[in-house]
């Protein structure tokens, strides 16, 4: 059955080619045959077409592309000038940061050097301090020392008379006095040498 089907079908597209070809003759498809007008007018239509794609269509196309060469090549430029100066902006940071470091390094060899300045200057007050403090002590201690030697003779003396009256049992003149004061200054300068 499905062999009868078949059949019949080729059958059926046989007989509708051979109705199409009574139905057309035998006359040839006029799309494959030269004709002489057609080719002239096909001709003359394409050059038509191409003068008008050219004055209205390939003339703004040309000024576009050059343009948007030109909009490029001058992107390219601008892209340079740019990676340009940033190469400099970047090369003057780098020199800007190293003389900053350079000034901070001289800062602070500067700030070291006047520390130590202020530092041995602080050592040459406080040793010129003690040694005035000790000049000054030493002469409180001299002038404490004279005054209790000179109270010391003048005890020494009055101590001298009493005992010279006793021993003498009268009281001694004035140049008596004079002389033994004297002799007794003398004696204790013996002493203290």
């Amino acid at each position: 059955m499905d062999n009868k089907q078949g059949n019949s079908k080729v059958s059926h597209h046989e007989t509708t080619l051979a109705s199409s070809k009574e139905a057309h003759g035998s006359s040839p498809n006029p799309l494959v045959q030269l004709d002489p007008g057609l080719f002239i007018w096909t001709i003359i239509t394409f050059l038509v077409l191409c003068s008008v794609l050219a004055k209205f269509a390939w003339k703004p196309i040309l000024n576009a592309l050059e343009s948007r060469e030109k909009d490029i090549q001058s992107s390219i430029e601008d892209a340079k000038k740019a990676k340009n100066e940033l190469e400099q902006l970047n090369e003057e940071a780098e020199k800007i940061i190293a003389e900053a470091r350079t000034e901070a390094q001289e800062i602070r060899s500067e700030a070291k050097a006047s520390a130590e300045k202020v530092k041995a200057d602080i050592r040459s007050k406080a040793e010129e301090d003690v040694k005035k403090i000790k000049e000054e002590a030493n002469a409180q201690i001299q002038v404490e020392k004279d005054k209790a030697i000179s109270e010391i003779r003048q005890e020494v003396v009055t101590l001298t008379m009493s005992v010279a009256e006793k021993v003498i049992g009268k009281n001694l003149s004035t140049e008596d006095n004079q002389e033994m004061i004297e002799q007794s200054i003398m004696d204790l300068r013996k002493h203290e040498a």
